[in-house]
């Protein structure tokens, strides 16, 4: 799922998390709310998931409860800010992996990291776009070297703390920060790590008996993840003081350098093969499901295009070079940290919407069938806690990514009424011959025909 669940947002948020939080102690709590949350999140979607049958996701359970703006705006913001968003977030980790080694005890230039994310891109794109069973052989080999250099890195860091490293760990709330807005920004940045907790329903179709499993996966795996994601912490705190986390380009490469110190290649190494399999995943399972789901069910639509699929290859080339250049367009104005505020702002809000569509259901749609029931009050936490993280850092430091987060996803609805409600005759005399002209350049057909 997502990340593939255990996610290589592992190496990526312990730094910003520290920073928000200010303390070891704050820090760590973060990591395991964060893990509580996304296990109560995807408690909220296994009711919404065993309720509503159809594929989908989220976009047929907005569709549902509140009609179709709402559901399209969610597409729109998907497909526009989402995707590319994250995609661009996993290749300029990966970037950042591979230049630290080579620029030993200093920053690597941005100019190196920005291209070499965009070259994560292209690469992923077009393994990608050659074939899906290319793609899904490169996501095994992947996630096999990330749970292995996960372990590496915990088994490493309980070496350490029973020779007796717990220095870091004694006093942990000193210095720790209290402003409101600032452990929202930790959230944002702890939860990058757990993203994909709302993708376990794409699995119900896999699973026997999904009504007793689904809920007994999740109760089972997030809670397995957090507890790995909190070990990784404190092995990182066995190694190094706060400071010298905050100052470390690439976290778990400096852990490498300290602790496995005539092996340490291996973190990096490994790492890199964790966040370019991580950046595949988004790609593989984000762009087969929604594109083809959301585009292709909806005629009329503006961007039709994007739910073709090449006709030599059977892959969905348009949607994925699409998303390519829209990440591209991502990298080159902004950094990590930045992205992931943006990112978070839109996820949680729509994450928010969703859990509140399961509280509005409960009323309007009384006869559907329930087969797992999730407790009223873990919709309610988690419809306030989405309101608490989209709404504290604004309040609190308001960035302007925020606002153009919103613009943009606003800026849907102006798309909506013209090619999607009205469906004016001019935009298909505009549509169709820009369609026909990529049709022939791509070699793609409409996905009905090739089933």
């Amino acid at each position: 799922s997502g990340r593939t669940m255990i996610g290589s947002g592992i190496f990526v948020s312990p730094k910003a998390v520290l920073l928000e939080t200010g303390a070891v102690g704050p820090c760590l709590c973060v990591w395991a709310a964060c893990g509580v949350l996304a296990t109560l999140g995807a408690l909220c979607y296994a009711e919404l998931g065993t309720m509503i049958t159809k594929s989908g996701g989220e976009y047929v359970y907005l569709m549902e409860a509140y009609g179709s703006v709402t559901a399209y705006l969610y597409s729109w913001s998907t497909i526009m800010v989402l995707q590319p968003s994250a995609f661009a977030i996993i290749a300029l980790s990966f970037a950042e992996y591979t230049s630290t080694p080579f620029y030993p005890g200093c920053t690597p230039p941005i100019v190196v990291t920005k291209c070499l994310a965009v070259v994560c891109i292209f690469l992923i794109v077009s393994v990608n776009c050659l074939s899906v069973k290319l793609a899904s052989y490169v996501q095994n080999f992947f996630t096999a070297a990330k749970l292995l250099i996960i372990l590496v890195i915990i088994v490493a860091g309980i070496v350490l703390l029973v020779q007796g490293n717990t220095e870091n760990l004694s006093n942990p709330f000193e210095g720790a920060s209290t402003s409101f807005g600032s452990i929202g920004l930790a959230f944002y940045n702890g939860l990058w790590a757990y993203d994909g907790w709302n993708q376990l329903n794409f699995i119900t179709e896999e699973l026997k008996n999904p009504n007793r499993n689904l809920p007994l996966a999740i109760i089972i795996g997030i809670p397995l993840v957090t507890l790995c994601y909190v070990l990784v912490n404190i092995a990182y705190f066995s190694a190094m003081t706060p400071t010298e986390l905050l100052q470390s380009s690439a976290v778990a490469v400096t852990f490498g350098d300290r602790v496995l110190y005539p092996l340490s290649w291996v973190v990096p190494v490994f790492v890199v093969f964790s966040t370019f399999g991580a950046a595949n995943g988004t790609l593989l399972k984000h762009t087969a499901n929604i594109m083809l789901t959301y585009v292709a069910g909806r005629e009329g639509h503006m961007v039709k295009i994007l739910s073709y699929i090449s006709l030599k290859r059977l892959t969905p080339s348009p949607a994925l070079i699409f998303n390519g250049i829209l990440a591209v367009f991502y990298i080159i104005p902004a950094d990590i940290n930045t992205l992931i505020n943006y990112f978070s702002f839109a996820q949680w809000g729509l994450y928010g919407l969703t859990a509140l569509a399961l509280i509005v259901m409960r009323f309007t749609r009384k006869e559907l069938k329930r087969p797992v029931k999730c407790p009223m009050p873990i919709a309610v936490l988690v419809v306030i806690v989405s309101c608490y993280l989209v709404l504290a850092p604004i309040i609190d430091k308001p960035e302007l990514e925020y606002l153009y987060c919103t613009i943009f996803i606003l800026s849907g609805l102006l798309l909506y009424f013209p090619f999607v409600h009205r469906r004016f005759s001019w935009t298909r005399r505009v549509m169709r011959p820009i369609t026909m002209y990529l049709q022939l350049l791509m070699e793609v057909v409409p996905p009905e025909n090739n089933e």
